[in-house]
């Protein structure tokens, strides 16, 4: 089969632009060429005239004239004569130069010392289509020209066979690896959803059917002599225990808040001990996966509490951080940026007081004084009853200093003053750090993020709108939700504190 030159067509406009250019150029050369000639022609056409009409001139015979100056219009450049007296009366105007424009060359005719009159000739212009008729064997030679480069473009840049082949090589590895991811993540969707229809009943199961798959693949491996083969199956396998470790370990602790914990420690201790037995099965086909499995599955018996959606939690995280892409604040002089966080101190605390003497939000109450430094500013709400809506406390403060913070971001920035926008993070207190990893890496500027259990976004589901974030790359990214909008309710109440505060700021 023949394939294309690469990128032919593109090429093919390169010797079009190429074409056009050296066409263009021409043109104006030889305008250029013939202007330079014509006037030269044009100057010694008047010195002639006036030389052979100075007698006619002197004493005005028109009609001597009028033939001396026809003889000159017959030339196929000259498109108009006039002949003037002393007192520039036009004695003789011969030609048709209204229709046709062009250059004007004029003298004055002398005897002696002194003048008798005036002539003027003008000299049409030059014809750019004239000129490209004059050339026309050098624009069809051009012409060809960049026709054969094409061609022979064409043929010589042709890719060979080598290339192909290569080409095709890359492009079965790239397909390759998208099918194994494919499968990886069909896989994880199997075994998730295979544990959540069946239970803890199947989980001894999985771990036997794991490892028979294991010993399956080792032997086939030793059978064939495919070392590459045994690699890729064996590392396949090792993902899949991966995630049938850490979908056990969560349903298990999960059953463990219901249960006993005598049954999540005998659960865990299984797990770890059947990691090492894949990391003895493993040892020669990547053993140091296997090891991070099995450390990473002592590590899930601390975190599934706070990976858990039905979580408790009767404290609520504010953090407030400024977008500073480039530093600024601490390059700053201490005597511009104290007051500054001084500012924003006073605004946070502000606001938190005026808000929480809303009747929406009673029996939430401040834990902390918050205080503005170079990493921001966290404020904490504890809910004193059952009954009180402390998530949406946390929503609203985090809301009400981004409306605050962007006036006087705007009015220092109108002043020329120094100020940074602002970002906030809502969580509750057992989610504070992974928030915090959310905010430096996900969040933008005058962006809220949301990080809180199933309680509290059933708190806040009421009030305000929220929406997920676009392809996560991690579990808290895909659990922490973006503050999309609230009902005229909540934004009225918000706009009502934030002029109670600027108010405040007014009178001080």
């Amino acid at each position: 089969m023949t394939y294309l030159a690469p990128r032919q067509g593109l090429f093919a406009i390169i010797l079009l632009v190429s074409f056009c250019l050296q066409t263009l150029l021409l043109v104006i050369s030889t305008d250029q060429q013939l202007s330079e000639s014509r006037a030269q022609k044009g100057e010694q056409m008047v010195a002639q005239l006036i030389d052979e009409a100075r007698l006619s001139l002197e004493n005005k015979d028109r009609v001597s004239l009028s033939v001396i100056a026809n003889r000159y219009t017959s030339e196929q450049d000259v498109t108009r004569i006039l002949i003037k007296d002393n007192n520039d009366d036009i004695l003789v105007p011969v030609g048709n130069a209204p229709m046709q424009q062009g250059n004007t060359i004029s003298q004055i005719a002398t005897k002696g010392d002194a003048v008798i009159g005036s002539v003027s000739l003008t000299l049409k212009d030059i014809s750019k289509g004239e000129i490209i008729t004059m050339q026309w064997p050098f624009v069809i030679g051009t012409m060809l020209l960049h026709l054969l480069l094409w061609l022979i473009y064409g043929y010589i840049a042709r890719p060979t066979k080598e290339q192909i082949n290569a080409l095709s090589r890359d492009i079965e590895d790239l397909h390759r690896e998208q099918y194994r991811q494919i499968d990886q993540r069909g896989h994880y969707r199997e075994n998730a959803r295979g544990y959540a229809d069946d239970g803890k009943g199947k989980r001894s199961d999985d771990f036997e059917t794991a490892d028979k798959d294991l010993n399956l693949t080792d032997s086939q491996a030793n059978a064939s002599g495919e070392t590459n083969d045994t690699t890729t199956r064996t590392r396949k396998i090792d993902v899949h225990n991966e995630v049938n470790a850490y979908l056990r370990a969560q349903q298990n602790q999960e059953a463990t808040a219901v249960n006993s914990d005598h049954a999540s420690e005998n659960h865990t201790d299984y797990q770890v001990t059947n990691a090492t037995h894949h990391e003895e099965l493993d040892t020669d086909n990547g053993a140091h996966k296997t090891t991070r499995s099995a450390s990473q599955l002592s590590t899930n018996k601390l975190s599934n509490a706070k990976l858990s959606a039905t979580r408790a939690f009767d404290t609520v995280s504010v953090q407030i951080v400024f977008h500073d892409e480039f530093n600024m604040l601490e390059r700053l002089a201490p005597s511009q940026r104290l007051p500054y966080l001084a500012l924003c101190t006073q605004l946070l605390n502000q606001a938190m007081t005026e808000l929480l003497k809303q009747p929406l939000l009673m029996g939430v109450s401040a834990m902390n004084e918050p205080r503005f430094d170079e990493n921001g500013a966290c404020a904490l709400l504890k809910a004193d009853n059952s009954h009180a809506k402390v998530a949406l406390a946390g929503v609203m403060l985090g809301k009400l200093y981004l409306m605050l913070n962007k006036i006087i971001h705007d009015k220092h920035i109108e002043l020329s003053r120094f100020a940074l926008p602002a970002k906030a993070g809502v969580s509750d207190d057992a989610q504070a750090d992974a928030m915090s990893q959310l905010l430096q890496s996900v969040g933008k500027k005058e962006q809220m993020l949301i990080l809180l259990p199933n309680a509290g976004l059933k708190q806040i589901s009421n009030h305000v709108q929220v929406h997920s974030i676009m392809r996560p790359t991690t579990v808290y990214e895909r659990e922490c939700a973006i503050f999309d909008g609230g009902n005229d309710a909540m934004i009225q109440r918000l706009a009502d504190v934030r002029n109670a505060v600027l108010m405040i700021e007014d009178e001080e």
